[in-house]
């Protein structure tokens, strides 16, 4: 899986979804039109897959979680940034997303759940926030963040 590769199946999402709001209407188009089952799912997250076994994607840990960014948003017309994580039965660090989020959930092992959500994508509106949770597995998630923002808070 080269990194080319890859920015090219997430642009073919992005540049469906530029300029939508980031709102329970593409929560539910993304799961929809892109959700676990269908191709561009699986591409995606065999694509996740190879590139965190060849040790490009998740290339660092903290706190028990592996991560990495792996697009700017300069790196992408839409303006999204891309990370992925490597979480299992664990609690990330607690942050605002000052434009929102959208993240497409992978499950790895077990019936992993991403805040409580299946495989498939999750839309966080501007101004949310959350402690990003993986529960009852593993999971590879791939986090869309508008011009790259994102607010950690302190604990």
């Amino acid at each position: 899986m080269s990194q080319q590769h890859f920015r090219e199946l997430i642009g073919n999402i992005t540049s469906q979804i530029a300029g939508r709001p980031l709102d329970a209407g593409l929560d539910a188009w993304l799961n929809e039109h892109h959700g676990e089952g269908t191709p561009s799912y699986q591409a995606i997250k065999r694509a996740c897959v190879e590139a965190v076994a060849q040790g490009w994607m998740c290339s660092r840990e903290g706190g028990g979680i592996r991560y990495g960014r792996v697009l700017k948003a300069d790196d992408n017309p839409e303006r999204f940034s891309v990370d992925v994580v490597d979480m299992q039965d664990i609690a990330g660090p607690h942050h605002v997303h000052p434009l929102g989020e959208i993240d497409l959930v992978m499950p790895l092992e077990g019936d992993a759940r991403f805040d409580g959500r299946p495989a498939g994508w999750c839309v966080y509106p501007p101004g949310s926030a959350h402690r990003p949770t993986v529960t009852q597995g593993r999971a590879l998630v791939l986090y869309l963040l508008p011009e790259g923002q994102i607010d950690f808070t302190r604990a």
